[in-house]
């Protein structure tokens, strides 16, 4: 048996942290929470993480700065979906320009969240 993925979720709300775990640990995913982008380089340096989703408006560390910290960074880039209550069309165009591979409007569906991940894993089609 393979290994789970493992996902790194980063959002100051506890709440939205527990709801992502949820979905991602039923979908068959190994999950971390980090509750800014601070503490997200801290984890994502010391531990090896196959995708990533990021809140956009958090303490510290917006998800935007710590998606442009972690593209500068040297080594393997994996995945990096965004998911904010911000639905305009320059959020999701400044998400992409940090480093995301996918934006999402939150609250986020359980199966279209699933299905991404998966997508971007290479996992399902």
């Amino acid at each position: 048996m393979k290994a789970a993925k493992h996902i790194l979720v980063v959002d100051d709300a506890a709440t939205v942290r527990m709801y992502h775990r949820t979905i991602l640990e039923e979908a068959g995913y190994a999950v971390t929470e980090a509750a800014n982008g601070v503490e997200a380089l801290e984890k994502a340096a010391c531990a090896a993480f196959d995708l990533y989703l990021v809140d956009v408006n958090m303490p510290h560390m917006d998800g935007y700065a710590f998606l442009r910290a972690l593209r500068g960074q040297d080594g393997p880039q994996v995945p990096a979906i965004m998911a904010s209550t911000e639905a305009a069309d320059s959020d999701c165009h400044r998400a992409f320009e940090a480093g995301a591979n996918h934006y999402l409007v939150k609250p986020t569906r359980p199966q279209q969240l699933a299905r991404i991940v998966g997508l971007l894993l290479g996992e399902r089609a």
